[in-house]
């Protein structure tokens, strides 16, 4: 741990670590407590992730396994709120890692999921952080040192098995007819794998994708006086791809729908306005609202596949709430005719 804390702790030596908390889940996940020698001293505790073996396959297949600790282990310096990482060691040949990173508790950070949506003015400052991260690595920007290993953000196997009745039997009169006219192959061939390969298509810009932020990967630091810091955690689904599945994914469940109906014009342009990009580059307001309507495709097709899959993924009343806000959300952008708008 001495080792872990050197780059950001040169001079503290750590004289006892405990284990505060284990909470394994996809990954190994523990909150370690810390003590010091005399001298200088680090943060009282620590929160460390690493790899399940009895998952790696599937986080192979789904997401990534080493790519979060690639990302922080590059030094690319990334311009939102996110956990500092003190150190992220990989083990390339043994598909091993490990990631030091700070206690968000010890900042009183705030986790989110689901049935703690954002405020507009929360979400807001969201996608203003999207929108640096995506302007930052926008187009050329993302060919640099660090940053070779990033994969485009492609399809994967696995959500054809998904059991979508069960999903649209406890989704029930929440859903729109859109939504309960779906099956699977609908759903999955139709729908999603469009929409995913729209992510990488020639002459597309692509650009630095966190991959993952739903709000179940949102924190919020509470502000003293310039508004509430939102955070995004969990890198571990970092992609390269066209922006909109990360801007469509985060907004479209860490609202509440009728807050996304009221407030996702603003928040479109709050974003475009955060990009920081020269005129010629810069997506026309027409093509991120396309490109955003398009994008619930994802959104829709990941948690009902996770509804449908009763307590196995996660809570029920947290992707029963996420699915409702995606089923509502392909109803009121009409999805389909967007997507079919962006594939011709």
């Amino acid at each position: 741990m001495t080792a872990a804390l050197a780059m950001d702790f040169p001079d503290a030596v750590v004289d006892t670590v405990t284990v505060a908390m284990r909470d394994d889940g996809t990954n190994r996940r523990a909150r370690l407590a810390l003590t010091y020698r005399p001298g200088p001293a680090g943060p009282d505790r620590v929160f460390v992730k690493a790899v399940d073996p009895g998952h790696r396959e599937l986080i192979k297949m789904t997401s990534g396994l080493l790519h979060e600790p690639r990302l922080f282990a590059s030094g690319v310096e990334l311009p939102l709120e996110h956990p500092r990482v003190h150190a992220a060691p990989v083990d390339e040949t043994a598909e091993d890692f490990l990631l030091v990173m700070e206690d968000l508790t010890a900042r009183d950070a705030d986790p989110r999921d689901a049935t703690r949506p954002l405020t507009v003015e929360q979400a807001a400052d969201a996608v203003r952080g999207l929108g640096r991260l995506h302007g930052e690595f926008w187009g050329e920007r993302l060919t640099r040192p660090g940053l070779g290993w990033l994969e485009p953000f492609l399809p994967w196997d696995g959500m054809q098995y998904a059991p979508l009745p069960a999903a649209l039997q406890r989704l029930g009169d929440d859903a729109p007819a859109s939504v309960q006219a779906l099956t699977i192959d609908a759903l999955v061939e139709g729908i999603w794998k469009p929409f995913i390969r729209t992510l990488t298509a020639p002459g597309v810009p692509v650009t630095l994708l966190h991959g993952d932020p739903h709000i179940g990967n949102t924190y919020v630091v509470t502000g003293t006086g310039s508004g509430d810091t939102v955070g995004f955690l969990d890198w571990q689904v970092a992609r390269r791809g066209n922006f909109s599945v990360d801007l469509g994914y985060f907004l479209q469940g860490a609202l509440v729908t009728e807050d996304r109906r009221a407030h996702e014009r603003e928040l479109l342009g709050e974003y475009r306005d955060s990009l920081g990009l020269p005129a010629h580059e810069l997506p026309s307001a027409e093509e991120i609202w396309l490109r955003y309507r398009a994008s619930v495709a994802h959104g829709l097709t990941t948690w009902l596949a996770t509804a449908s899959a009763g307590e196995l993924w996660q809570r029920p009343d947290i992707a029963l709430a996420l699915a409702q806000r995606y089923s509502a959300a392909y109803e009121d952008l009409q999805t389909a005719q967007a997507l079919a708008d962006l594939t011709t």
